[in-house]
């Protein structure tokens, strides 16, 4: 350890920051000499002035390096060095040529004026009264929360998620924090009880404390949500949790029974075991339950319609001959306030669907039509040629300045003004969104669910169209003969076998479905780049970004997502001068890459490219979202994606740790999408992976063509493997209880 020093100098180069926790490696110039700085300092930005304190350390390679215990930024005192720091990206809304016209109109003086005669800064051409005082509010703020900041940096926090902690808790920032640490998890989006708990070790809060065994329980809990749990059995929740904290059983089983006592979880007794849930997810399961019951007991106005006539006028107009259970689930659809409408690929649900938005159009009804997802809506506008939106749409999604979140503008008090709603894909509508759209469908109209009860269910927690399916609380047709154009399709005949538990037929010449033989994994890897490349290309004409999407069923390995999406980025859409990119961690992102968002983010602006389109802008981008980079512009740290329906999205460059790279996906991530082709490794995996109902899944999302290339030992585990990974869910469980009383 050297002697304790103080410099001051420009910040020239980052050679290393590490975003998760500001530890950062970077060149300072001082008068006389280059320094290697290290040490946790999240807020840095080349071009800064900085003073810093520390000590030298001599590390086995690099040599003489400062290790930073303090530092703060000073003002530059030249105009280059003013330049740069306004343009750092300290200050949002200012960018390189902005900061350029700032200083050449008021020199020396430029900080001053900002600080404290903002109003001036109108003087400049581009800038307004609004981005005056936003550019005064911010150059405040930048000084006020250098504390903060520092104070959280030490802890690992990022600048990003200090600022956001900053903004909620303001000048009793560091007060709250040195008290409750673990309030952060509840308080702040992205900081969840594994930050909390080490900042809380840090400090020295002892591992039995109350407020980390509260926090401790409801991440656990949690835990079971994100995999698809409406809750949580308590038995299995004590032990999860005791195992997480390394505490006593007692103390687990105490923080239960407060956080009931404060209404925080809710407990039910379910036979002879204890269940748990959270509170959204108690009062969404129950509502859904209800508002079933009440939608399917509804007494509709009688139709006065000839159906056996309509419906043969209909056949012979489109030219179609409808199967016994399709015309059935029309008549049904008729007389029930709720129905569901399932089926497998190649058994007619489009053609039905098509049938019933005719017969309803007849009786002058109005019909709305809904999916999931943004592809999923796309798919269904394009099949039936009405306007299909997405649930999130269809609700008219908002946002409240006075709570600063998001909520759905269509409910209860504000219904749906539509006769009949149509929502497709089914499958992926997980209990959260089921209760939102339930409130605003009002009594009388009628509610068609479409779906196929096989594929994976939804993302997101519960089991909503099976447990309704085998409810027997409303009115389900089964749609189960494949058309004879659809038996043409080795896709779609080889789906139904695997359902059936039947392997299926591999490479039938002329046809749709082939199996490509590599035993190892860096021939598998090799075959996918090449077919992907130039193989199907250029035998098919196929587009090798746009029209083939590779899916597996991982993330990890050498076929998993994280390294197809690299080698595939490399082989489609290579380094160029010409392409822009930007580096984020392990990531690159390249102009012409395809990419998906991962999180729903309701606050993303986007504008339609589409004239045409009904809605020219909107809020929100989701989970599952697919689209293409068109643009990155360094100087203003932005990155601009079309997604497919046509809305270019801008995005921060703070906000890219909700994209990926798509050029593999998972097969979860697939849900609700087709694409012409599919390519899948088949490979080793683990065994809750390697199922019937993913592969399932993952070829009924081709159109046209289903390349796996693997060991066919491992589809044969997939086909044999029935295992469905069971989901602890209890709207099932309500609706059935309301059936048994009903019937007794």
């Amino acid at each position: 350890m050297g002697v304790v020093l103080e410099l001051e100098g420009k910040l020239t180069e980052i050679i290393f920051q590490n975003e998760s926790n500001g530890y950062t490696v970077a060149i300072m110039e001082s008068e006389d000499e280059q320094v290697t700085l290290v040490g946790y300092m999240p807020t840095l930005k080349e071009g800064e002035h900085l003073l810093v304190k520390g000590d030298w350390i001599i590390h086995p390679v690099y040599g003489e390096q400062l290790e930073v215990k303090e530092y703060r930024p000073i003002l530059p005192s030249t105009k280059e060095g003013t330049i740069s720091y306004l343009s750092s990206g300290i200050i949002p809304g200012i960018g390189k040529k902005m900061a350029k016209r700032l200083v050449e109109h008021f020199g020396e003086e430029v900080m001053d004026i900002i600080e404290l005669h903002p109003h001036r800064l109108t003087e400049v051409p581009g800038i307004g009264a609004k981005k005056a005082e936003s550019i005064k509010e911010a150059f405040q703020d930048q000084r006020e929360i250098r504390e903060i900041i520092l104070f959280l940096s030490q802890y690992g926090i990022s600048s990003n998620y200090a600022m956001r902690i900053y903004k909620n808790y303001g000048e009793d920032t560091i007060k709250t924090i040195q008290e409750n640490p673990y309030q952060l998890a509840d308080d702040i989006v992205g900081i969840g009880f594994t930050t909390a708990d080490k900042i809380a070790k840090t400090m020295g809060i002892a591992s039995n404390s109350r407020y980390r065994i509260y926090a401790g329980t409801r991440f656990a809990l949690n835990s079971f949500h994100i995999e698809g749990h409406t809750y949580a059995p308590k038995e299995l929740l004590i032990k999860r949790t005791v195992e997480l904290l390394n505490v006593e059983k007692e103390a687990v089983e105490e923080a239960i029974q407060n956080l009931a006592l404060n209404q925080q979880i809710q407990l039910e007794r379910r036979e002879e075991d204890i269940i748990i849930y959270n509170m959204p997810y108690y009062y969404a399961e129950t509502s859904v339950c209800n508002r079933l019951i009440e939608l399917s007991r509804v007494k509709l106005e009688e139709i006065d319609i000839d159906i056996e006539k309509e419906l043969e006028d209909i056949q012979a107009m489109e030219n179609i001959q409808l199967a016994e259970n399709q015309k059935y689930a029309i008549k049904a659809a008729m007389k029930n306030g709720v129905m569901v409408i399932t089926g497998g690929p190649g058994t007619g649900k489009t053609t039905t669907i098509n049938t019933l938005i005719k017969v309803f159009e007849k009786l002058d009804m109005d019909i709305t039509l809904a999916a999931p997802t943004g592809r999923a809506a796309k798919r269904m506008t394009e099949a039936t040629g009405k306007e299909a939106k997405t649930v999130h749409r269809l609700l008219e999604l908002g946002f409240s300045e006075e709570q600063e979140s998001m909520f759905f503008q269509r409910d209860e008090d504000n219904p749906l003004t539509a006769d009949v709603i149509i929502i497709d894909e089914m499958s992926m509508v997980d209990i959260l969104l089921m209760h939102s759209l339930l409130k605003a469908i009002p009594p009388g109209a009628r509610l068609i669910l479409v779906g196929d009860v096989d594929q994976l269910p939804s993302v997101g927690a519960g089991n909503v169209l099976r447990d309704i399916i085998d409810s027997k609380i409303v009115k389900v047709v089964r749609l189960n003969e494949i058309f004879r154009q659809a038996e043409e399709s080795m896709i779609i005949v080889n789906a139904h076998k695997i359902n059936q538990g039947i392997y299926p037929i591999l490479n039938a010449k002329d046809k749709d479905f082939y199996f490509l033989r590599e035993s190892q994994k860096e021939g598998i890897l090799k075959t996918i780049i090449e077919l992907v490349k130039t193989r199907l290309p250029n035998h098919y004409k196929y587009d090798p970004i746009r029209d083939i999407q590779v899916l597996t069923p991982m993330k990890k390995g050498e076929v998993g997502t994280i390294n197809l999406n690299k080698e595939l980025q490399e082989a489609l859409n290579p380094k160029a001068p010409w392409k822009q990119e930007r580096k984020m961690r392990d990531k690159i992102f390249r102009v012409g890459d395809k990419v998906m968002q991962i999180k729903n983010n309701y606050n993303l602006k986007w504008e339609s490219q589409d004239p045409n389109s009904i809605e020219q802008t909107g809020e929100g981008v989701f989970n599952g979202d697919m689209g293409y980079i068109q643009d990155i512009n360094k100087s203003e740290q932005e990155l601009a994606v079309l997604f497919d329906d046509d809305r270019l999205v801008v995005y921060n460059f703070s906000q890219l740790e909700e994209l990926e790279l798509a050029y593999c996906i998972t097969i979860h991530k697939s849900q609700g999408s087709e694409f012409p082709v599919v390519v899948m490794p088949m490979t080793w995996g683990p065994p809750m992976l390697l199922t019937r109902n993913l592969l399932y899944t993952s070829i009924t999302r081709a159109k046209e063509l289903v390349v796996l290339v693997g060991t066919q030992n491992y589809l044969k585990q997939m086909v044999d493997n029935d295992e469905i990974v069971q989901r602890y869910s209890g709207l099932g469980y309500r609706l059935g209880k309301f059936y048994d009383f009903h019937h007794s």
